[in-house]
């Protein structure tokens, strides 16, 4: 195998979920046969215990860890991850980002990484392809999140995209180092969880081939309360909608 896979964890006061994260994402890497594998996980400034969890884990599973004195949010913390992953790159590489509460398969990620290598250079994990469930979020979260969906669809259409916001995603590695050598540290300059629509829009003025997957998001294995802050994401989220018209 001459690629590697790259897994950017943003991770903020995830103790109880890391660990049952990363040995999910190793059995995952062995039944697809991927030997070459790195996670890169960054400490948003936790105040809990998932650093010391990740330098415990560190011990037998390849984990970089990058550290975040203060919480800065996850557009920071996923611009970090990405510029570590993408310096430890090649262009064959692929870099998947997900999220570190555990409410996405890594089972997934073999299908994504075929995708990759069959001709897609982004692939989303997406909540609206026909064999897609959410369980656990309540009704409102559902359709905030198929509303903003649709708005996105009409407003910015991305051929092959449905799902703007989901963050379990994977790129060609020469696509995430093409980006920040264009845009730099604004290739992700946004603070909060509208960082996740702002990198398609920034993609979508190039020749890149996305792609989807259905995607069954288990909300319900999801340890404590969501850190989204629903009123805050939506007006910024507008907001970033009227600043790249």
């Amino acid at each position: 195998m001459r690629y590697t896979v790259f897994i950017v964890l943003p991770a903020y006061n995830e103790e109880k979920s890391i660990g049952k994260l990363v040995h999910r994402i190793s059995i995952a890497m062995d039944d697809a046969s991927i030997e070459k594998y790195q996670i890169i996980a960054v400490n948003d400034g936790s105040s809990d215990g998932t650093l010391a969890k990740l330098q415990e884990l560190q011990a037998n599973f390849p984990i970089k860890i990058l550290n975040h004195s203060e919480n800065k949010g996850l557009g920071a913390t996923l611009r970090d991850g990405l510029a570590e992953a993408s310096r430890r790159s090649i262009p064959e590489d692929i870099i998947i980002t997900m999220d570190a509460d555990d409410t996405h398969s890594p089972g997934l990620i073999l299908r994504m990484v075929r995708m990759v290598k069959e001709g897609h250079d982004v692939v989303i994990a997406s909540r609206y392809r026909e064999g897609s469930r959410i369980i656990g979020c309540s009704r409102f979260r559902r359709m905030m999140s198929y509303g903003a969906s649709w708005l996105f669809r009409l407003t910015f259409p991305i051929p092959g995209v449905r799902d703007f916001t989901c963050g379990f995603r994977a790129y060609r590695a020469e696509v995430i180092n093409n980006a920040i050598n264009q845009y730099g540290d604004k290739f992700i300059d946004q603070d909060g969880f509208q960082c996740m629509v702002d990198v398609l829009l920034k993609l979508r003025k190039h020749n890149i081939i996305f792609g989807e997957i259905p995607f069954i998001l288990r909300y319900d294995l999801k340890e404590g309360s969501s850190k989204m802050n629903i009123g805050k994401t939506v007006k910024n989220t507008l907001l970033l909608m009227l600043k790249r018209m």
